[in-house]
């Protein structure tokens, strides 16, 4: 049966999930979580956050929030496993290993710093790293820890964060070129094309910093406001409109089926008015999204519920992490006095999970492989029956004495003192071969 496939997503702690995050991130996590073939981690950011949060009732609350959140999406704790961040003590312990493996000028090269310094830069400021603080700069050597702590193979990312997933692979090939294999290298999955991108009130990018977003559970009164203020064009009611140039169309199209989609776009040739389609989005994402926010509704109310779920994450989180950190601290030399520091040679080795192709194809060369290899000793044993066959000729034109033969076995003697070692091999066997002529 095929290794399954570790998956690992950071979740972000901070701000209000709106439509635009549940298709683009929640929606499809979630789904690939309920796949037979990923053993999937989720983990709330909560020590990241504080990067730019320091206010403890805001991080506190969102941290709630967004894990009911995810809850009520239908995340299996079960078969995923959903942990925060700051309840796997080793996740800081091994940031620590690894940023004193990571080069100061890798950190200089991080997207975030350098647009900072860029900034500051900018204006003119005679401090570039005004308004820098250290966990913004090594802000990927923790990232590196959350995901080489499960030896997670992929992680799903946008294009924007690719880098980051080069460094943690840097920092891990580092670490296991000085202390031996233990860590696995990451991939980073990212979509082979740009993700749709779902547009806000004022036909801009749905996006917090516009102003323009539509929260994911909004109550029903806020959600109806909100459909609303959708911004749409001067067309009357009859007149033939065109769906595709429409945020009202889009959001709908998001979330229905493409049979109802299709039926829709009928509609819009037929000329539907505004306040009609704003009426009936209103009612279809109302009624699509209702049992999703009921259910949060419940959780939210119920804090016992969500730490519960955190701490049996945390708890099966941390079955592989303390092990895996005691081994780690073997590794560079932590360890009670009077223990054995492993040598070079001995070094745990990280055995490699293929996905199926990489395992089909192992397969498929393990084959041929086999095929070569039985050709060769095939060849090799008719190279030395033809061998055998003419010094018995040899022999029987000298008139088969005994002691024709023992000159004919002297002289393949001296023959195999002088062979190389693959060919001397050979020649044993042929010699042993015409000993058993006599």
């Amino acid at each position: 049966m095929p290794a399954k496939q570790r998956v690992l997503t950071g979740i972000t702690t901070t701000g209000t999930p709106h439509l635009g995050n549940y298709l683009g991130a929640l929606k499809p996590a979630i789904a690939a979580s309920h796949k037979d073939q990923n053993d999937s981690f989720y983990f709330m950011a909560d020590y990241h956050a504080l990067i730019k949060c320091q206010d403890p009732n805001a991080l506190h609350q969102s941290c709630r929030d967004i894990a009911a959140i995810w809850l009520a999406l239908g995340l299996d704790t079960d078969k995923a496993t959903f942990y925060r961040q700051s309840d796997i003590p080793e996740i800081p312990q091994l940031a620590w290993l690894l940023t004193c493996m990571t080069p100061k000028g890798m950190m200089n090269r991080a997207h975030a710093y350098k647009a900072s310094v860029d900034e500051n830069t900018r204006q003119g400021n005679a401090d570039i790293d005004d308004g820098v603080n250290m966990g913004l700069y090594s802000y990927p050597i923790l990232m590196a820890a959350d995901i080489l702590m499960f030896n997670a193979h992929q992680i799903p990312v946008g294009k924007d964060q690719i880098q980051h997933i080069e460094m943690c692979r840097d920092i891990a090939a580092r670490f296991n070129h000085a202390f031996g294999e233990h860590f696995v290298l990451p991939e980073a999955m990212v979509h082979d094309g740009e993700a749709k991108v779902l547009s806000g009130l004022d036909g801009r990018k749905m996006s917090k910093s516009y102003g323009n977003i539509i929260p994911l559970f909004a109550p029903s009164d806020e959600l109806r406001r909100l459909i609303g203020q959708i911004t749409t064009n001067s067309l009357a009611p009859g007149e033939p409109k065109d769906p595709d140039t429409c945020t009202l169309f889009e959001i709908y199209a998001a979330f229905a089926t493409q049979a109802q989609t299709q039926a829709m776009r009928v509609r819009y040739a037929e000329g539907i008015g505004w306040g009609e389609m704003k009426q009936e989005l209103f009612a279809f994402l109302d009624d699509h999204l209702r049992e999703a926010r009921e259910n949060y509704n419940r959780i939210i109310q119920d804090p016992g519920f969500i730490e519960s779920e955190l701490q049996k994450g945390a708890h099966k989180a941390r079955e592989y992490t303390v092990p895996f950190m005691d081994r780690l601290r073997a590794a560079v030399g932590i360890m009670p006095v009077g223990a054995k520091v492993a040598s070079q040679v001995s070094k745990t080795k990280v055995k490699k999970e293929l996905t199926p192709e990489e395992q089909a194809k192992a397969e498929a060369g393990k084959a041929k492989a086999l095929a070569i290899a039985k050709q060769r000793e095939a060849e090799a044993q008719a190279a030395i029956d033809e061998r055998v066959q003419t010094i018995e000729n040899q022999w029987q034109a000298a008139g088969g004495s005994a002691e024709a033969l023992a000159q004919l076995c002297t002289q393949l003697e001296d023959e195999i003192s002088q062979a190389k070692k693959k060919t001397r091999k050979q020649l044993q066997q042929v010699l042993q071969a015409v000993r058993e002529l006599a």
